[in-house]
């Protein structure tokens, strides 16, 4: 789909959900610029103090009705949170998903679940003591250069390399 199209639909997105979190808080909320310079995986990202938000263009191109429905009023619930609750609000926390799920009506996931094949670096397989891990190269480097370490999420063991 044309870019141009994409940004103008985004733009409406971000009208509605806009509109929606003004009824419901009964204050305005400024339009946030979009910028379409995320990479790697990330979907999106928002710039808090900004009121920005950046979207990985490669994912968007990809998945265009899924990531409008959701991506987008996902990095605009970031942006919300933080005008209307201020800076102590946790990035995913009680007040993010209350926006997500009681304004915006949409589910409050955390994560995206694109195919993120094209967008992926190169990776170094590594292993832990209940699975293999796929590692950038950016960490595989911290490693190789001990100044860091990683452990599972799920069993607490340092990764090796395959």
């Amino acid at each position: 789909m044309n870019m141009r199209i994409l940004s103008i639909q985004i733009q409406r997105r971000l009208r509605a959900c806009l509109n929606l979190a003004q009824a419901h808080f009964h204050r305005t909320f400024p339009m946030p610029s979009v910028l379409y310079n995320v990479r790697g995986l990330k979907a999106g990202v928002a710039y808090l103090q900004q009121n920005e938000i950046r979207l990985n263009r490669t994912l968007l191109e990809q998945n265009p009705e899924e990531f409008i429905r959701e991506t987008v009023p996902h990095e605009l619930a970031h942006l919300i949170v933080y005008q209307h609750y201020g800076r102590r609000a946790k990035p995913h926390g009680q007040e993010w998903r209350f926006v997500m799920e009681e304004v915006f009506k949409l589910p409050a996931n955390v994560c995206h679940e694109y195919d993120t094949t094209s967008v992926r670096g190169k990776t170094v397989e590594y292993q832990c003591d209940c699975q293999i891990h796929q590692l950038g190269i950016r960490k595989h480097h911290r490693i190789q250069s001990q100044s860091a370490v990683y452990r599972c999420r799920k069993c607490k063991s340092v990764l090796r390399e395959m």
